[in-house]
């Protein structure tokens, strides 16, 4: 058990020191989705839904989401953010109404950031869910991914 890094030497869990690590400046995107119904599209737009600016909500729900990953993922650090922002665009088809969330986070320390990045995406996704529920339970959320890292001793990274 001792070659996994997340596990001592009796195999029980245990956070990785990164003491020893140089802290540089890193970075992390990550991407998600969530489907709505035309109404949904509709009253997000127009500013109309009931629980009030869905994005404007959802935006705050994920910066909190990313100041908060280490108290959700078990292993994660608890980092000081130097920056989160998160940024929806609307892809429209003939049948679809796509809302791409991106979050961006960003630190200068011994450890990365995409945790935080899913997590702020995760957030603002699950926060459109919550506030529009009441018009379609049907809502679909989609995957959600790392885009891009920077910083760190693995490198950067792009997903292709």
């Amino acid at each position: 058990m001792s070659s996994f890094t997340h596990f001592n030497e009796e195999g029980r869990a245990k956070m990785v020191d990164i003491s020893d690590k140089t802290p540089t400046v890193r970075t992390a995107t990550a991407l998600t989705s969530v489907l709505v119904s035309e109404e949904i599209y509709s009253g997000i737009k127009s500013g109309t839904m009931k629980k009030g600016d869905v994005l404007q909500v959802a935006q705050i729900a994920g910066i909190m989401a990313a100041k908060k990953t280490s108290d959700l993922i078990p292993m994660c650090h608890p980092i000081a953010l130097s920056g989160v922002d998160l940024h929806f665009d609307w892809q429209e088809t003939s049948s679809s109404y796509k809302l791409i969330i991106k979050s961006n986070v960003k630190t200068s320390g011994s450890t990365g950031v995409e945790m935080e990045a899913l997590t702020a995406a995760s957030a603002a996704a699950l926060t459109v869910y919550d506030m529009c529920k009441a018009l379609d339970k049907g809502i679909v959320i989609g995957e959600t991914y790392l885009l891009t890292k920077t910083g760190g001793k693995s490198g950067d990274y792009t997903r292709e």
